[in-house]
């Protein structure tokens, strides 16, 4: 580990009263839990362009017209 970031680690430590490993171990869930969501966040891209691509959408009329039946005594299906 580079001398500075030792520092920064032995410093923080310190002021969080905690040992070095148990920030390190928080840091890395941290780090793993948003690989994870950006790793899911790039599949749902990629399905969602390939539905997309294989014209599988929703008309944006239908989507509003059954938002604004929200709460109303008609209210519309969701668009499929």
């Amino acid at each position: 580990m580079p001398d500075d970031l030792l520092e920064r680690l032995d410093a923080t430590a310190t002021r969080l009263r905690r040992s070095k490993g148990w920030i390190i171990n928080d840091a890395l869930r941290e780090y793993l839990e948003r690989e994870h969501l950006r790793q899911r966040r790039d599949e749902e891209t990629r399905e969602a362009l390939a539905e997309l691509d294989a014209g599988q959408v929703v008309d944006g009329d239908e989507v509003l017209a059954w938002i604004d039946s929200w709460g109303s005594k008609n209210k519309r299906e969701s668009p499929r």
